[in-house]
């Protein structure tokens, strides 16, 4: 029962959560020209596709570092003479699995602003 809350809870801070924070467009002077509203319909649709991304990714990037991390802490238990071995090569991993979630953040910055 606790990992199906834990679930649910994942779920709504990673999906939900940015979806609210980008839902409201900034009101600019196009925009309140424009009686019909039909850009700011239009744009609507960037502010939700950011969410996601940022969702997916954040999701995506925790779940490899997390399995990534605990490979590694495996192997290290397993023979603590490879510590060295094991741990900068899962440094490097860490390292390139962040970098595609700010890619992803970029992007997702890159969509809000269209």
């Amino acid at each position: 029962m606790l990992k199906k809350i834990a679930g649910a809870t994942a779920f709504v801070a990673s999906f939900l959560i940015p979806l609210v924070a980008f839902a409201q467009p900034v009101a600019t002077a196009a925009a309140a020209a424009d009686p019909t509203g039909a850009k700011g319909d239009a744009g609507m649709g960037a502010y939700i596709g950011a969410g996601i991304a940022m969702g997916l990714a954040v999701l995506g990037g925790g779940l490899g570092q997390g399995r990534a991390a605990s490979a590694a802490l495996e192997g290290i238990a397993r023979n603590p003479n490879a510590s060295s071995k094991i741990q900068t090569p899962m440094l490097i991993a860490l390292a390139l699995i962040e970098s595609l979630v700010l890619f992803a953040l970029l992007v997702a910055y890159l969509l809000q602003s269209k």
